[in-house]
């Protein structure tokens, strides 16, 4: 199974994302029996955030949680810009804290940069690891610009990972982020890595060049895509599903590696970008 280690703490590399989750009521239960399976099937990570669903996504997850181990999960949350200041962060934490019914994050994310000076959002950051509350903290939505002014701020390079979109169709951080992180030793944890299956119009799903190879390997299109994202060192995928049946074949796709030969052949079909190109931020 592929790893990833973040913070000296090593995970496997297909954790469960939860954006959107919380949102229905009447699909409460079926979300949370796929994150359980996701659990049963080996995952370890579980990202959330005080923005999706207004803190209902943090309650599901708590609620999903209660009867599992907690020293089995590496637990990830995010505090939004308008939070991420010396007055507000702290009370930020701890509602989110109460929802997912925990004492301690292993990972605390600033969402997306807003006016807050970077500065001061990382000093409280690194506050509250202090504390107890956070094992460790990290940043989300950042390009090259953005990780390069960390880097020069004291206290910057304590962080431990950078969170933005990277699938197979949005290839953007190839460029410049990807080779940066690498360098910096720090690992990318990429959200939407199947393009929400599809919804933004990728067609990656539908590609006869995946399509062939889930059929040669006997997998999912979408195992396909995530062991793709995975192939590099220290990238994490965080796919969100409600479905149990899709939730254990995402985790399984840890266990798929790719062959210079078939990435060779996604390369082709998926070109990476010559330049630089805008992050996306979604």
């Amino acid at each position: 199974m592929k790893q990833v280690t973040i913070a000296g703490q090593t995970v496997p590399a297909i954790g469960i994302g939860t954006w959107h989750m919380g949102d229905r009521p009447d699909q409460r239960e079926t979300e949370i029996a796929a994150i359980r399976a996701g659990i049963a099937a080996g995952a370890r990570v579980i990202d959330t955030a005080e923005m999706y669903g207004s803190g209902r996504a943090e309650d599901l997850v708590g609620e999903a949680l209660a009867p599992i181990d907690r020293q089995q999960i590496y637990l990830i949350s995010k505090v939004l810009p308008e939070n991420a200041s010396r007055q507000r962060m702290a009370a930020s934490l701890d509602a989110s804290l109460r929802r997912l019914r925990t004492d301690y994050l292993d990972l605390y994310l600033y969402h997306w940069r807003g006016n807050v000076p970077l500065a001061e959002t990382v000093a409280e950051l690194q506050r509250l690891q202090q504390t107890g509350k956070i094992r460790a903290w990290g940043v989300s939505n950042f390009d090259i610009d953005d990780l390069k002014e960390l880097w020069q701020l004291p206290g910057g390079d304590q962080a431990v990972a950078n969170e933005d979109l990277y699938h197979l169709g949005s290839r953007g951080l190839d460029y410049a982020v990807l080779p940066w992180q690498r360098d910096h030793q720090l690992p990318l944890i990429a959200y939407s890595p199947i393009a929400q299956g599809d919804a933004w119009g990728h067609h990656l799903t539908t590609n006869e060049t995946v399509k062939t190879l889930a059929a040669q390997r006997h997998v999912s299109v979408y195992q396909i895509l995530l062991a793709w994202v995975i192939h590099q060192p220290q990238v994490l995928a965080i796919p969100q599903t409600s479905s149990v049946a899709h939730m254990t074949q995402n985790v399984a796709a840890a266990d798929l590696t790719l062959s210079p030969a078939e990435l060779a052949q996604l390369d082709q079909a998926f070109p990476a970008p010559t330049t630089k190109q805008p992050l996306d931020i979604l």
